[in-house]
């Protein structure tokens, strides 16, 4: 299934860490932090300015970026997980 982002909207595939163990005790997911870190997977149609101009991406497909814990809307496409935010949440493109 292919997905598009509306507007200003950026589709991104959260990175996993690797499991972590603590003193030899598994950490349940439910009780792990949410990754910070994401891959650009695709970006909408772009942000409309008040002049009726087109604003540009700052972010593309392939970008690593850094994102909100809790910002965004968490969809799951055939059985992956990604979240879908505003450019505007992303706070900055890792290099």
């Amino acid at each position: 299934m292919k997905i598009q982002p509306l507007g200003d909207r950026v589709l991104v595939e959260p990175v996993k860490n690797g499991e972590e163990k603590k003193g030899g005790i598994i950490i349940p997911d439910s009780a792990k932090e949410k990754p910070q870190e994401g891959k650009v997977v695709a970006v909408g149609t772009g942000k409309i300015d008040d002049d009726g101009k087109k604003i540009p991406f700052n972010v593309k497909a392939g970008d690593k970026v850094l994102m909100p814990k809790y910002g965004g809307t968490e969809v799951k496409i055939d059985d992956k997980e990604y979240q879908i935010l505003r450019e505007d949440d992303i706070l900055a493109v890792l290099k």
